[in-house]
């Protein structure tokens, strides 16, 4: 992979950038100058982002940015490899995959797509806490570079707000920015994401960070599903953000799965759950789970998903703080209907909710 651009992003102060490509949303790399990033905010409501009936799915790649110091702590071998650890008791170093002098975090995550598949909508997000034993400028919080398999890195500029909250403990964000057009000339395959604002170092809250790219595709061989797509920027701190899913027109026993990115979530604090309810009855409602998330515990530093993983480098098993998950449905939907809720619940003071994804058959 080809990664010489030069010094694009600085550590802690804010300077020019000289590009080899940017690339704005829905369009092909051009030479130009970087255009100021996206406006901020402290709270951003979650919204539908897209939404489409079609044969297909929607397929994920994400990975973390940021994980523990080997060197510092015995125990970070096997936290990676799955064992319980929190963030907040490491010292927190970048993730730096691609052997570039001028990237200083780099990681990579695989898009899996059927044979025959055409990609009709993708977008990238990415966030970090910028305080930990360095703080990070927010300036750089609407830039990151991507890569797509096999290809040139390229800077992404977030094309709406970004979320931006400082705490007592943290200073947390996440920004996006529409990629169709990269990953469908690109297709399936590695990509690498770099520059990730994040801070690493030590404190009581953690150094946290990563990113996931979102990819719905269409494919005739596929049931005819609903595919939507929202994302906000929500504080949980108690609260319980919701999103509906309208207008399905789904059969009993439909298939479906349903995703989520989410920050700084401790492995073994429980309070943490993702429930979906068909119609408006509460008590219809079933709180998700897989084979690395609890039904308690949604929110415990994992990149999930049903079956085979898709491929990440590094595929450490405990992300410490960084959560991108998928979920099967399966019982959730056992009868028919045409609207579906999802709600997210947190007992944690400082854990944020960022994307939420959903594919559900449609009725034949």
């Amino acid at each position: 992979m080809r990664h010489s651009l030069g010094p694009l992003f600085r550590r802690a102060t804010v300077g020019a950038l000289s590009l080899a490509a940017v690339w704005t949303a829905s369009s092909s790399p051009t030479a130009a100058s970087a255009a100021p990033p996206a406006p901020e905010s402290d709270s951003i409501a979650f919204a539908e982002r897209y939404r489409v009936l079609q044969h297909g799915g929607i397929a994920r790649a994400a990975n973390s940015s940021i994980t523990c110091r080997t060197a510092e702590r015995t125990s970070c071998a096997d936290v990676r490899a799955g064992r319980q650890g929190v963030n907040g008791d490491f010292d927190m170093v970048y993730i730096d995959v691609d052997r570039d002098p001028n990237t200083y975090n780099a990681s990579r995550g695989e898009v899996r797509l059927p044979t025959g598949s055409r990609v009709t909508y993708a977008r990238l997000y990415w966030g970090g806490n910028l305080r930990v034993g360095e703080q990070k400028p927010p300036e750089d919080n609407g830039r990151v570079l991507i890569a797509e398999p096999g290809g040139d890195y390229k800077e992404l500029l977030a094309d709406t707000v970004v979320g931006h909250r400082v705490t007592d403990d943290a200073d947390a964000y996440q920004a996006s920015a529409d990629v169709t057009r990269l990953v469908r000339e690109s297709g399936p395959g590695l990509y690498t994401v770099a520059q990730v604002n994040v801070a690493m170092g030590t404190s009581p809250a953690g150094a946290w960070g990563g990113w996931t790219l979102v990819v719905v595709y269409e494919n005739p061989s596929e049931p005819l599903r609903h595919l939507a797509l929202w994302d906000g920027f929500v504080p949980l701190s108690g609260l319980a953000p919701e999103v509906r899913l309208r207008d399905l027109g789904f059969a009993a026993d439909a298939s479906g799965r349903a995703g989520l990115v989410a920050y700084d979530g401790d492995r073994g604090t429980t309070g943490d759950s993702l429930t979906v309810t068909p119609g408006e009855s509460e008590s219809a409602s079933i709180a998700l789970d897989n084979a690395a998330n609890p039904q308690d515990d949604v929110l415990n530093s994992t990149i999930s998903e049903p079956g085979d993983d898709a491929e990440r480098v590094p595929a450490y098993a405990n992300t410490l703080g960084y959560d991108s998950d998928v979920f099967d449905l399966g019982r959730s939907l056992q009868h028919a209907g045409d609207q579906v809720i999802f709600r997210l619940r947190s007992q944690r003071d400082a854990a944020w909710a960022g994307v939420l994804f959903a594919t559900v058959d449609a009725r034949r």
